[in-house]
């Protein structure tokens, strides 16, 4: 089976859509903000479905930038047991940065 995975504020745009597509889909979710100094991205908040390792994980965020918001939430995802290949990123906006 499939999950999202939203990276809280701007991905949780997203969660009504997939849900409109997959009702039963299970969402977990990710908190990572910059610091503004040195633009690292830091996790503050992570929960999702105990057998996310089984699945096939989307993971949502709307726009991205420098995708250093995006690499954290990988590691976090592969900490977590996910295989990166199982990894689908589904965003609407790209920076050419």
């Amino acid at each position: 089976g499939n999950c999202g995975v939203s990276i809280m504020r701007s991905g949780e745009a997203m969660e009504q859509g997939l849900r409109d597509c997959c009702r039963s889909i299970r969402i977990g979710k990710i908190l990572i903000q910059s610091d503004e100094e040195t633009q690292r991205a830091k996790v503050y908040y992570a929960k999702f479905p105990p057998d996310i390792y089984r699945r096939k994980v989307l993971l949502m965020y709307p726009i991205l930038s420098t995708g250093n918001t995006v690499i954290e939430a990988v590691k976090v995802l592969v900490e977590h047991g996910v295989q990166p290949s199982v990894i689908i990123l589904l965003s609407l906006f790209s920076t050419p940065h």
